[in-house]
């Protein structure tokens, strides 16, 4: 008679945790990037949303832009796959925008589901911290007084 191993499904790990990753000219969902994420065994999401301000460093912003080079996504999945080995990550997503935003709109969406909630916190904050300093994204500001400012990855 062959033995018969139960494994509950949260100690199994998930099949491809890397669940949605993109870059897109479109709004975006918090709901989408969250629905991404949802599994069973996870007993802690955390979700971060990157809104557009009116305001940085005291100026204020009367435009704002993102654009990003042909390579985003694939460095998009490289952070993704970083943060997927060195967390206990049941499910991850990442949606950043380009092109022209408004005061309000969100321009970045990631989420990730561990068993834990401390787990899920510390990943998505190296997620959505290496997403901004590896990722060739830039954001073109325009302040009310006409200056112009880039901002973006340094990788």
């Amino acid at each position: 008679m062959a033995s018969t191993q139960h494994i509950h499904p949260g100690e199994r790990a998930a099949q491809d945790p890397i669940r949605l990753l993109a870059i897109r000219d479109t709004p975006l969902s918090v709901d989408e990037v969250f629905r991404a994420v949802g599994d069973d065994a996870a007993g802690g999401t955390a979700l971060f949303v990157g809104t557009v301000r009116d305001h940085d460093r005291g100026a204020g912003v009367s435009a704002l832009g993102y654009s990003s080079h042909p390579s985003a996504e694939a460095e998009l999945r490289k952070v993704a796959e970083k943060v997927v080995a060195d967390f206990p990550v049941r499910a991850l997503a990442a949606v950043h925008r380009v092109g022209d935003l408004a005061v309000g709109d969100l321009a970045v969406v990631v989420a990730v589901s561990c068993a834990h909630r401390g787990e899920a916190f510390e990943a998505c904050r190296r997620l959505i911290d290496d997403l901004k300093q590896q990722v060739p994204i830039w954001k073109q500001q325009t302040f009310s007084d006409g200056t112009e400012e880039w901002v973006g990855a340094q990788g």
